[in-house]
């Protein structure tokens, strides 16, 4: 068993194999139906969930774990004499990371032997998975505190993933939408291409589908240059388009993706069906040393 456990919230969408096999714990967010609250961990079914979604009027609501929520994963790692380090969704766009500094301080007055880094990873989806897969592959290794939790941080500085979006429409509806607010007006039917850093914010509009594609491709290549190594493909209700742009990534980077996975449903909720992304960081970071 690893002295430092990694502990994360469910909108990194990593692959459950991967999680299970870095021995990653996870703390769901909600989705709130009015009359009822749905933890995103039990939603097993997307294909029906994202059904529903295009003819939701009002859309989901979206919210964070409880304290209670962090604290059944933090106690029972904390009384094995673990130390944890915890990677959220970024703070500008969810309350979640602040949830979970507020559990790790209560968790740690319980346990002052032990302690709790919490690290906001200032992204979302893969780009806060990469930076969890790198804390996971250290801590597997036998790393301490310091090790995992630097690594973490270095991971969410570096890893950057972009988004192409079928319509900003789920993120108006939603509240979400950042700085592409000036976007707004005439522009949804544009195919937005956005990142996270800190909050949802626009790179550039094109027009197509197709374009959207390549924008994607054009991005692999940028990474591959700045010898971001490691790297991964997202979707939501896209996976042909999504194998598509892993066998041209496969061509660009002369490896598999790390993942190819889709995304849940709070962060699709406020993005709509028919996102393509793809991430990636420096291979450096997924060392075992």
């Amino acid at each position: 068993m690893s002295r430092v456990a990694v502990v994360t919230d469910t909108t990194q969408y990593l692959p459950a194999e991967m999680l299970d096999a870095h021995g990653i714990r996870t703390v769901s967010l909600y989705i709130d139906h009015g009359d009822r609250k749905e933890r995103e961990a039990d939603i097993t079914d997307l294909d029906a969930y994202y059904g529903r979604l295009r003819d939701a009027d009002p859309l989901p609501k979206t919210s964070a774990p409880s304290i209670g929520d962090f604290l059944d994963v933090y106690e029972p790692l904390l009384a094995e004499g673990r130390d944890i380090v915890s990677i959220h969704l970024s703070g500008g766009i969810s309350g979640t990371v602040g949830i979970a500094q507020q559990a790790a301080e209560q968790a740690q007055s319980r346990h002052p032997d032990r302690k709790v880094r919490v690290i906001d990873s200032r992204s979302a989806c893969g780009g806060m998975g990469l930076s969890v897969l790198a804390a996971g592959v250290a801590a597997k290794a036998g790393a301490d505190l310091d090790t995992v939790a630097n690594r973490a941080t270095q991971a969410a500085e570096q890893a950057g993933i972009w988004f192409a979006v079928d319509t900003l429409e789920y993120l108006r509806r939603g509240g979400r939408i950042g700085g592409a607010q000036a976007w707004l007006g005439g522009a949804l039917k544009i195919k937005p291409i956005l990142t996270i850093r800190g909050e949802i914010t626009p790179i550039e509009r094109v027009r197509t589908s197709r374009r959207a594609f390549e924008r994607m491709v054009a991005f692999a290549e940028e990474l591959r240059e700045k010898g971001w190594d490691a790297w991964a493909v997202q979707h939501i209700q896209a996976p042909d388009v999504a194998e598509q742009l892993a066998e041209r990534g496969r061509e660009i980077f002369g490896s598999d993706p790390l993942f190819v996975s889709e995304i849940g449903p709070v962060i699709g909720t406020h993005v709509g069906p028919g996102l393509l992304g793809v991430g990636g960081m420096p291979a450096a970071l997924l060392r075992a040393d």
